[in-house]
């Protein structure tokens, strides 16, 4: 049954569900619909990604999710292993795409006109070529790591022939990274396709990118100046349409553990904020490392812990460090000198000082992109025009 608007244009967004790929693409979807009342926005993901993008407070009129199969067999009993939970969602692609988004034309009563989606979806570029509509991907990391992604066949190449070289030691892989030390380099963009599925996965992106109707970033042009000439030839139709932290429609939010509350009492550029992100869980040991420095350090913290604090860490350091600390449960190496260096080097010197005062120039260079008048603010108006046509 079709919904009783009539929408002029019908988007279909497909997500990652892994990582933190689903916020940044949302946070564009959320834009573009502030900026086109009239096109109505399916979105699809797995259920839990889903759950966790979407809430019923949300209000949004013109994006509706769809959930994909995941592709996870029956009473699956996850053990860790995000490589396996991927390895299993692209083999569900993409027929579970393909499913679920018969389902949202049937719906909304309106084939889809373009398709968004994020980058690593690379066989979006084969759906859209199908229906005859345009696609639209979108790059959540930096610039710069794309055009390493962009030239797979080249990175395995030179990679082959220092393999055995010290990691420390720097490399003229590609035009504008001569200072990149092979441990720099991703392990998946030089793992044999045959052997990572994600591997397999970014060539596979890296060759379809360039059907592209655009390439969207969450970045800004001033950011990296360099990369965006470098783009110029790689990819001509490349828009850096970000920070999505500054650009997208506030969500309802809510801090129910009082973490605004809390930061507005400490000392300004005085607290330590601590995360390891939604996939990353440290070792029982490296755990115990951080708790020993942040009780060592004695500097007021933020620390966005993923799983029970109050089960995982022990009582007596949540009771010794509350007053100065926070610890909040939100859905590489550490050891406790490493990190008490780093820290005394970030808050406590010349060094630190300097690093603080560069991010603050940077910020700077993020809010002129986003003004009226900036670089991203008429990037994005190109891509409005590109998802309208």
């Amino acid at each position: 049954m079709s919904e009783a608007r009539n929408y002029l244009k019908h988007i279909a967004v497909l997500a990652f569900p892994m990582a933190t790929h689903g916020p940044p693409l949302l946070s564009l979807v959320r834009r573009l619909s502030a900026s086109a009342s009239y096109a109505k926005f399916s979105f699809f993901s797995t259920k839990e990604s889903n759950s966790k993008l979407f809430s019923e407070e949300d209000g949004l009129e013109n994006i509706k999710p769809y959930n994909v199969n995941d592709g996870l067999p029956e009473n699956y009993n996850f053990a860790g292993n995000h490589d396996e939970v991927m390895d299993y969602f692209f083999k569900a692609t993409p027929g579970n795409f393909k499913q679920a988004m018969e389902v949202a034309v049937e719906e909304v009563g309106k084939d889809f006109t373009c398709i968004i989606s994020d980058a690593f979806l690379w066989f979006a570029a084969d759906l859209a070529r199908e229906l005859h509509i345009t696609w639209v991907p979108l790059w959540t990391s930096s610039s710069r790591s794309l055009l390493l992604v962009l030239e797979t066949d080249l990175v395995h190449q030179k990679m082959r022939s220092i393999i055995n070289e010290p990691e420390d030691r720097t490399i003229d892989i590609l035009p504008g990274f001569s200072e990149l030390r092979i441990s720099d380099i991703p392990k998946e963009l030089f793992t044999d396709v045959k052997e990572s599925q994600f591997s397999a996965m970014l060539c596979k992106m890296g060759l379809a990118l360039p059907q592209a109707a655009v390439v969207a970033s969450n970045s800004f042009e001033e950011l990296d100046p360099d990369a965006v000439n470098l783009f110029k030839s790689r990819l001509p139709k490349f828009l850096h349409i970000g920070p999505f932290v500054l650009t997208s429609p506030d969500p309802f939010t809510s801090d129910p553990h009082g973490c605004l509350e809390w930061l507005d009492k400490q000392k300004h550029e005085s607290v330590v904020y601590i995360s390891f992100g939604s996939v990353i869980t440290l070792p029982p040991q490296e755990l115990a490392e951080l708790v020993e420095a942040l009780k060592e350090c004695k500097l007021p913290f933020l620390w966005s812990f993923r799983g029970n604090p109050k089960e995982e860490l022990p009582e007596e350091f949540l009771e010794r460090t509350k007053e100065k600390g926070k610890v909040v449960s939100w859905t590489p190496q550490i050891t406790k000198g490493g990190l008490m260096k780093a820290l005394s080097l970030i808050m406590s010197t010349d060094e630190g000082n300097k690093m603080r005062k560069k991010l603050q120039h940077l910020q700077g260079l993020a809010l002129d992109a986003v003004r009226s008048s900036g670089s991203s603010t008429k990037n994005f108006e190109t891509l409005v025009e590109v998802v309208a046509k």
